[in-house]
Parts: structure tokens; sequence; C-alpha cells
């Protein structure tokens, strides 16, 4: 079936039996889907047995799709800004964005002659000194953050004495907890009396 035999007959009368130069292997299939000769049931057992598999392949390539997530979760390289400091620069995006929506409207008046022109300049005047101590104070609550959370480390930092003041706290705190276990334990009868 699979091999190209060749009968010949040969000058003495005998028959002889070539197989071709590409004449496959019975035992190993070339490829996946290829049956290997032999036995019926061997055969259709064998190709159920691909048949399954691929299909199984096809149902996993089609789950993996179905539940594949629509983003991957890195890590942030950077940490997130604490939440006084994230007000003030939302604060500040607001303020500035209003600004530069008022100087484009002050400049298309003046462009269209309108008597709109004139408040509106004046009002982008007002606005771009509010928008600049918008950025200031973005930076000047990060800056205050900073120095009251011991972000930084310098030796006028308050953070210190903060850390110093807990300190304490925590210590006298255990100090006066240990004195009340203490007291409770003694009794009269473990006392000795120095008269």
């Amino acid at each position: 079936m699979g091999t190209a035999e060749r009968r010949e007959t040969s000058d003495d009368g005998g028959v002889a039996v070539r197989e071709g130069p590409q004449a496959p292997n019975r035992d190993i299939p070339a490829d996946r889907g290829e049956v290997p000769t032999g036995a019926g049931e061997q055969a259709t057992a064998y190709a159920q047995f691909t048949k399954s598999e691929e299909r199984n392949e096809r149902e996993e390539a089609q789950e993996q799709a179905l539940y594949r997530p629509l983003w991957v979760e890195e890590p942030a390289r950077r940490r997130r800004m604490p939440d006084p400091v994230r007000t003030a620069a939302v604060r500040a995006v607001l303020i500035i964005a209003v600004t530069l929506i008022q100087a484009m409207v002050a400049f298309l008046c003046t462009l269209a002659g309108s008597w709109l022109a004139f408040p509106m300049v004046l009002s982008s005047v007002a606005s771009t000194v509010v928008a600049t101590w918008g950025a200031l104070d973005v930076w000047v609550t990060r800056q205050v953050w900073n120095q009251r959370n011991g972000v930084v480390s310098l030796p006028a930092s308050t953070a210190r004495a903060l850390r110093r003041e807990r300190r304490r706290a925590r210590r006298q705190a255990r100090a006066t907890g240990r004195a009340q276990e203490r007291i409770p334990g003694r009794g009269g009868a473990g006392q000795l009396s120095h008269s």
C-alpha cells in the first residue's frame, strides 16, 4: 500500500520483489496524521486518538483566547503620590486648563472685535495669577509632606523630632502597661515588713 513494490521477472523465470527508494517504515508514522498500516482496529484507534488530540488542542487554544486577560498588570515604576499632594496637583491642573481656555477665548474675541474681549483678558490675567499659585501649592504641599513624614532626612527635618516623640510615647505606654501588670499581681501575704 504505502510502499512502491515492483515485481520483475528475471531471465531464469524467478520473481524478484524490489522496494522503491522512498518506502516508509510501517511502524513509525512520518506525520501526525499518517496512520500506520497494520491491523484495522489499531489503525482506526490511532486515527481516533490523533483526531481527539487535535480537537483537545483546538479547544485549549479557544479557551485561552476566551480567557485571555485584557491587560497585564506590571509593577509600578514609581510610588503613588501622597493624597494631599495628588489633590493639590489635580486642583492645579484644573485651574491651568481653565486659564488656557480663558486665554484662548480672549484671543478669539479680540480677533472678532467682540465686546467680551476686555473682560476675558482681565479674567485670564487673574486666572494666570491663580494658576501660578496652584503650581506653587503643589510644590509646597509636596515639601511639607516629605518633611513631616520623614522622606527627607536632613538635620533640620521635623520628622526626626516627631519620630523621637512617638518613640518616647511608646516607651512610656509600655512602662505604664508593665506597671499595671505588676500592681494586681502583688498580694498582701508575700510582702515583707520593714518594722
